[in-house]
């Protein structure tokens, strides 16, 4: 299945030969295109070259062995042959998965909507618990995050808040984090120490550009109000709150975050483009058996994905079926042990897809 590697390798070597060209040097646009093409092919020209390798090792161990007498000499040769046959091995597993259709949205930034779900203020609470994890996440891996908007109750919860996580491959981790999140612990609120189960709504959208989903003003209603604080206290004296109508399909956004007009306004159609895309990528992939078939809960807000119980300590993920009692350190934005979980399950199901299709 390997056959037509050799194009990759072409291509990689003419686009290496290119890059120090005089004239894509004084171009900064085709020097940054070109570029990234070479790092994207990169990986599997790597592996495919490390991958023929083996058969000329195979080769010289395969002579050695029929040709030479040397008891030493031939166990040697043997180690050799063994290992150039497992690492094939290895490498043709690699090459399959680097050779899995990309996601293209992978390399994008995020926005991130949490709303809180049943439970009243105890899910306006864990909705707040949810932000916090998600921003220690973003600024372990050197990622940046900035609020867009945030609906604050009295007691410190989020009714519902959106914010941007800016970083390289930001959508290609967090994208699984899209779905129903469930706590079940004694909320603050209560007297009597029973456990409640609450939930909060994350909406993962891939950050999208201006161009790629255009904006008619004919299809938008734009209202001004005050911003207002936890408990509709008023914070601004003047009207610098934005609420943007999407008239073909109601969707309304907010933005109250800063206090200019026209910084609201401008996140709030951010907010409303990357919402728009989402749904007409929903659309791409509902139409697509094959493509829906291997996502491993990556896009449905309905779908409840992860229980969070407080009195076990216990972190359960329900599409793979992981479970860690590791609350504090989840919660505290160590979320790879179960990230990582999810992006092998689901390249697994692509493979096994694929494989099927071949």
């Amino acid at each position: 299945m390997f056959e037509n590697l050799a194009v990759f390798e072409k291509r990689y070597e003419e686009l290496n030969r290119r890059l120090y060209e005089p004239d894509v040097a004084s171009d900064p646009g085709l020097y940054s295109s070109l570029m990234k093409e070479t790092k994207s092919i990169e990986p599997i020209v790597l592996s495919y070259r490390s991958y023929q390798k083996t058969f000329a090792d195979e080769k010289d161990a395969l002579t050695i062995l029929g040709s030479s007498s040397d008891r030493e000499l031939h166990e040697m040769a043997q180690e050799e042959l063994d290992a150039a046959r497992s690492q094939r091995e290895t490498l043709a597993e690699e090459l399959k998965i680097l050779l899995l259709p990309k996601d293209p949205n992978d390399a994008r930034n995020v926005i991130v909507e949490i709303r809180g779900g049943a439970g009243g203020e105890e899910a306006a609470l864990f909705s707040a618990v949810l932000f916090r994890m998600y921003s220690m996440y973003a600024s372990a891996k050197g990622w940046k995050s900035e609020i867009l908007n945030a609906n604050e109750t009295e007691l410190g919860g989020f009714k519902e808040i959106s914010f941007m996580i800016t970083g390289e491959g930001a959508y290609s981790r967090l994208k699984y984090e899209s779905g129903v999140h469930r706590v079940q612990r004694v909320p603050e609120t209560e007297q009597q120490g029973r456990i409640h189960t609450s939930t909060a709504t994350v909406a993962v959208l891939p950050e999208v550009d201006d161009v790629e989903v255009e904006l008619d003003p004919n299809d938008l209603k734009i209202d001004t109000f005050r911003s207002s604080g936890a408990g509709g206290q008023h914070i601004n004296k003047t009207s610098s709150a934005i609420r943007v109508t999407h008239l073909p399909t109601g969707m309304v956004v907010e933005c109250q975050d800063e206090r200019s007009q026209y910084k609201n306004k401008d996140r709030a159609l951010k907010i409303l483009r990357s919402r728009l895309f989402a749904i007409k990528q929903k659309e791409q992939d509902d139409r697509v058996a094959e493509q829906r078939r291997s996502q491993v809960g990556t896009g449905d807000r309905s779908e409840r994905i992860r229980t969070y119980n407080y009195p076990q300590g216990r972190v359960t993920d329900h599409r793979i079926g992981l479970t860690l009692y590791k609350i504090d350190d989840v919660l505290n934005g160590s979320l790879d042990e179960i990230i990582d979980p999810l992006i092998t399950a689901d390249r697994a199901a692509k493979l096994k897809e694929a494989e099927q299709i071949t």
